[in-house]
């Protein structure tokens, strides 16, 4: 067979040569992954195989966040604002950093979307499995993006707020200052009124601060088990999860929050990035530790001036054990997480390889575009050594795919696409970086994905979850409802399915709990939305209900977009990642439900 150019002969993408690493806890649906991109990513990918790292360090990737994807739901009436309309929110996940005067979500954005995500689902289309494609010996089995010709959603790059979020003509944007009072409040009482038996109740609800009437980001959510920690505009709030009064007073930043590290670091640590002041040019260039229980700051750091074109007005941080990796446009920085030591930079290498994206957690991956606009241009995806930041393998992508996302680091699970064949694929490797398998299904899936502006964000992906054979991907809406399915990360297959509780209500998976798939089902007409488990072990795959929340707010919760959820210790979080600046009525920031 003719190997893909500039790929070494291997054999093939075989059996697992190292069994995969140990499946880590997955991050809630809705978690901050990186930051939202500057320009349009570069073109180029394809299917290779693992190679010996570089002499130079390999680059390390820069993911994004969620665009504003607003779309109401079914009890949104399009004309109003405020904690009851989507006009007040938008955007789905939660864009992590923002280039400097993004506008906002639109005050009122059409029908519902029938999804928990209420946003622009990056959908697999898996109508036929349309072309075999051979790589290094091994037929590929690849997936037609869409029997009618058209290019899918999937993975499609973010528009601009500017042609994403478009006001209504019967609601002129407001160019306020966030100095505006935001109108009335929601009284708790009211989110409980005729609550029925059985159903959770609302614990404590909170508003938004006011934000410019261009509009602010909201990203990321932490639960401990003593608060709730929340982003909003310049602040970061922490709400006592049992009754919702202050843990401990807001700390207040002198720029706009641009992004924040996905889950904490040892001992209840976050990380957030932010301006350092409101003028057009700041970028995000300030680095705050923060004690998610006690309040307190810890290390400050100002990122160094990159070269040319290495922009910081967005940035992605990410945190993989004690290392904390800053993305910016083409480079990256690691800092020791707890102490902000810096450890080492990573640039450019080999053959005009670039950070194109990124994703942490349990690994370090990178991705890199390679060889951009010649006919050599491709994809490069390395595990990083977070301690060195060497490669520890590279997987060279052969020509014409792209690496879209990651749906899961550990196992590490890739989807990727080929323009040109309109084909897509999705790979789960080994350890090594070896080929383990490739899904083989015919479904419709859509998982909630945003793709980048100028970085790509590989790590935007919601409603997924992995553990460490098995990956959970939500089929498309269909008649009100849809399933989630399971695939067999060794052979690609699908192993079981389940249909969403409700007949006219999809579900996405929140996160892995144990033996426990824990998802989370919309509101659907009349009736609250559900917190629902699911054996993931077993033949059994009866659906346990955790929680029914209360019809009683099923408006309101109808209501956020790009929402960051949790499920934990029996209380359910939902929270707004985008704002838009109305000033004359409250914005939505957050819900705690429990029994």
């Amino acid at each position: 067979m003719t190997q893909p150019p500039d790929q070494p002969s291997q054999g093939g993408f075989g059996a697992p040569q190292n069994p995969p690493p140990p499946s880590q806890p997955q991050q809630p649906y809705g978690y901050p992954q990186t930051p939202p991109p500057q320009g349009p990513p570069a073109q180029g990918p394809g299917y290779g195989y693992p190679q010996q790292p570089p002499a130079q360090q390999g680059p390390y990737a820069q993911p994004q966040q969620p665009g504003p994807y607003a779309q109401p739901g079914p009890y949104n009436p399009a004309s109003q604002a405020g904690p009851y309309n989507p006009a007040s929110q938008a955007g789905y996940g939660y864009p992590q950093s923002q280039y400097p005067g993004a506008p906002t979500p639109p005050p009122g954005a059409g029908g519902g979307s029938k999804n928990p995500f209420k946003g622009k689902p990056a959908m697999i289309i898996g109508a036929a499995v349309a072309a075999l494609l051979v790589v290094g010996g091994t037929v590929f089995a690849v997936t037609g993006l869409g029997d009618d010709g058209e290019k899918k959603p999937v993975a499609k790059e973010s528009a601009s707020p500017t042609e994403d979020a478009k006001p209504s003509p019967t609601q002129p944007v407001n160019k306020g200052d966030g100095s505006g009072d935001g109108g009335d409040d929601v009284d708790v009482s009211d989110l409980n009124a005729d609550r029925k038996a059985g159903e959770a109740k609302v614990l404590w609800y909170k508003s938004a601060p006011d934000a410019p009437g261009s509009g602010a980001y909201a990203p990321g959510l932490w639960v401990t088990d003593k608060v709730a920690v929340k982003p909003a505009y310049k602040q970061l709030f922490a709400y006592n999860v049992g009754d919702g009064n202050p843990a401990w007073d807001p700390i207040e930043f002198s720029g706009e929050i641009c992004s924040v590290t996905p889950q904490a670091a040892s001992g209840d640590r976050i990380v957030i990035s932010y301006q350092e002041n409101d003028s057009a040019n700041a970028e995000c260039d300030q680095l705050q530790q923060v004690d998610l229980n006690t309040g307190e700051k810890g290390w400050h750091v100002e990122l160094e001036k990159g070269d040319l074109f290495d922009s910081a007005s967005s940035v992605q941080l990410s945190v993989t054990g004690s290392t904390l990796l800053v993305g910016r446009s083409q480079s990256g920085t690691a800092y020791d997480v707890n102490t902000g030591k810096k450890l080492w930079d990573k640039k450019s290498y080999g053959q005009s390889c670039y950070p194109a994206g990124f994703a942490g957690g349990a690994r370090l991956i990178s991705l890199s575009s390679c060889a951009v606009t010649t006919e050599k241009e491709h994809d490069e995806v390395q595990e990083l050594d977070p301690a060195t930041g060497k490669a520890k393998w590279t997987w060279k992508v052969p020509k014409g795919w792209r690496v879209e996302h990651a749906y899961s680091v550990n196992p590490l699970v890739l989807y990727l696409t080929n323009e040109e064949d309109n084909t897509w694929n999705i790979a789960t490797l080994n350890a090594d970086g070896s080929i383990r398998s490739q899904v083989d299904s015919a479904e419709t899936f859509a998982p909630e994905c945003d793709g980048g502006i100028v970085t790509r964000d590989i790590q935007s992906c919601v409603g997924v979850a992995a553990d460490a054979n098995t990956l959970y991907l939500p089929t498309e809406e269909k008649d009100g409802t849809n399933e989630i399915v399971a695939l067999n990360l060794a052979t690609g297959k699908e192993k079981w399915r389940v249909k969403s509780p409700s007949s006219d209500a999809v579900m996405a998976s929140v996160k892995i709990e144990g033996s426990k798939l824990i998802t989370y089902v919309e509101p659907s007409q009349g009736e609250g939305g559900q917190v629902v488990s699911f054996p993931t072990t077993g033949d059994n795959r009866k659906a346990t209900k955790l929680m029914q929340l209360p019809a009683s707010a099923a408006k309101i919760e109808s209501t956020f977009y790009g929402e960051a959820v949790d499920y934990v210790d029996g209380r359910f979080y939902i929270s707004n990642t985008l704002l838009n600046g109305v000033d004359d009525a409250k914005e939505k920031l957050m819900l705690a439900y429990g029994k």
